[in-house]
């Protein structure tokens, strides 16, 4: 057996505890049909020394929850597993930059579609007011540009005042009914090759799409029209070396695809709505071993 790293949480985080050993389980259990085993290990253990991480011939960081609450360690993190030239895939310097959602406006500037979207340093009142009349919305979404799961993610009415706002660089975008009508689309790609798509729905009365509440997602047997081109121009536009890729989109007032997130980091793979579990994954890691 050929073993390889993969990178969990930090310890000292308890809110993932009883999650994502499950998730190491899925993703060992498909990596034994190629003749690899995996050694999980924290990331936040080799922060300022890689010497823990050179001597594996890869290293997936498939499972660093977390990071976005503490991105400052993170960018050390990832400086430090480049100068080292970690084995690193996703690459340590793509999992940097996708860790922050400015990535998005550069991905607009090599004309990928994305929401209408207004860049803040700290969101204010003014700020959400000014989106409101730009957009000519009656609902805005607010969030973070360092983010996961939904985290510090709020809708917001026109006429409700902002509470609770993401401290920091933010993002504001209008609401897109779709999400509930029609839902969130994920293109899974291993090596390069489209391997399934996946369906997301949020619950009645909720916008955020993630299980944690209560979202639902179903496998379609191919994508949506025009969704795939969507996703070959973002990642033609992002032209990185990359293992694997989900790409989230959902459909604009138009009916056209706006691209979401490029997730690289620590995407969940739905491999249970995968052709054949997790063979096509196993199947890129050995094809890079």
């Amino acid at each position: 057996m050929t073993r390889i790293a993969v990178l969990t949480p930090d310890p000292a985080d308890a809110s993932y505890a009883g999650q994502w050993p499950g998730v190491l389980e899925r993703l060992a259990e498909a990596l034994a049909t190629v003749g690899v085993a995996v050694e999980p290990t924290p990331w936040t253990d080799h922060v300022g020394d890689a010497s823990g991480l050179t001597g594996f011939p890869l290293v997936l960081p498939l499972i660093v929850w977390g990071y976005h609450r503490d991105h400052a360690r993170w960018m050390r993190a990832c400086e430090t597993w480049a100068a080292a030239d970690v084995r690193m895939l996703n690459p340590a310097e793509v999992i940097a930059w996708n860790s922050d959602k400015a990535y998005l406006g550069r991905l607009a500037d090599r004309d990928v579609a994305i929401p209408e979207t207004v860049w803040v340093e700290g969101v204010s009142q003014a700020d959400v007011d000014a989106a409101f009349d730009r957009f000519g919305s009656e609902v805005l979404i607010v969030k973070p540009r360092v983010s996961g799961g939904a985290w510090k993610t709020l809708r917001l009415s026109r006429g409700e005042r902002l509470a609770d706002a993401p401290d920091g660089p933010a993002m504001i975008q209008p609401y897109l009914p779709s999400i509930e009508t029609e839902g969130e689309t994920s293109l899974l790609f291993f090596g390069g090759a489209l391997s399934h798509v996946v369906n997301k729905r949020p619950v009645a009365g909720e916008f955020r799409i993630q299980v944690q509440f209560g979202g639902q997602y179903a496998a379609l047997p191919r994508p949506p029209a025009g969704a795939l081109a969507l996703a070959e121009r973002t990642l033609a536009a992002i032209d990185e070396d990359l293992l694997y890729a989900r790409i989230d989109m959902a459909q604009g007032p138009d009916g056209g695809w706006l691209l979401m997130e490029a997730e690289l980091i620590e995407p969940d793979f739905y491999l249970g709505s995968a052709p054949e579990g997790g063979a096509r994954l196993a199947e890129a890691v050995k094809a890079r071993l």
